[in-house]
């Protein structure tokens, strides 16, 4: 289901997902009539367990499937009103929308300037400049690293690097997928408070794919969850935080003391009304 915007409020989306199937290897389904909205300014959460498909979904938005063998057999992907679905992954970069893949995936023996500036090969010499100093401001820490090889860095400051690397094409969609995972709690509360103030200072639009539902209701507008390579829920964040199963099967908050059996889960999984 698709939001419904306020009127008050309305604003074409910056990216429109509507009813996309997406097929590995001409016979595995991995995302059947996937349909989502991400409006300008907004920072929208793609939630689920490893598997469900948010990452195949990324990799659709973002031109990449073909690496994997993956293709869209129907459906369509709209990046500020234009069709996307066919075209290629540096074109859909020109066209203002970049991924930070799982798993950082940087340059590893370019030093840390060395990667931002892979990132800004579409920039003139004074927004390269630019660029890489907002960066640096950003991430202070890695300012004192510029001159570090990559992947000599921690997993944090290489995620850092990642979003950075990104931020240097001056996107005007930045797509993240899983940028919690393999860090440590206070890394992961660093980081999500700069993709917050990305939104927050720069009006940044953010598609956020991740496994940790909790950091990201906490900064994400809208939400939507996948299971079986479906969008089976999706809501405001406080309406999610608010809904009794999301509270105990993905916030781990649950309604009664004590702790949830394997019967229980098998009950819940019987009784989940949005896949009714």
């Amino acid at each position: 289901m698709v939001p419904v915007p306020d009127p008050k409020t309305a604003a074409s989306p910056a990216l429109a997902v509507h009813n996309i199937q997406i097929v590995y290897g001409g016979a595995i389904e991995a995302v059947r009539d996937v349909s989502l909205e991400v409006r300008p300014g907004q920072i929208v959460a793609l939630l689920g367990s490893n598997g469900a498909g948010k990452s195949t979904v990324l990799k659709a938005v973002s031109g990449v499937l073909d690496a994997e063998d993956g293709v869209i057999e129907k459906g369509s992907i709209l990046l500020h009103g234009e069709a996307i679905e066919r075209d290629p992954a540096p074109r859909i970069v020109r066209r203002g929308m970049v991924q930070v893949p799982e798993g950082r995936r940087l340059f590893g023996t370019l030093t840390v300037d060395e990667n931002l500036v892979a990132g800004a090969h579409l920039q003139s010499g004074s927004e390269m400049a630019k660029g890489r100093e907002y960066v640096y401001s950003l991430f202070p820490r890695l300012a004192d690293r510029r001159k570090q090889v990559a992947g000599y860095l921690s997993g944090g400051e290489q995620q850092m690097v990642a979003i950075g690397r990104a931020l240097m094409s001056r996107p005007k969609v930045l797509a993240l997928d899983e940028p919690s995972l393999g860090l440590a709690p206070l890394i992961v509360s660093e980081i999500f408070s700069c993709i917050a103030k990305l939104r927050e200072t720069n009006g940044l639009t953010i598609l956020l794919v991740e496994q940790n539902a909790s950091r990201a209701l906490a900064i994400a507008d809208y939400a939507y969850i996948m299971e079986n390579g479906r969008v089976v829920l999706d809501g405001t964040s406080d309406q999610l935080r608010c809904n009794a199963d999301v509270r105990e099967f993905y916030l781990g908050i649950s309604a009664q003391p004590g702790r949830t059996s394997m019967k229980d889960v098998k009950h819940y999984k019987r009784r989940k009304r949005w896949l009714s």
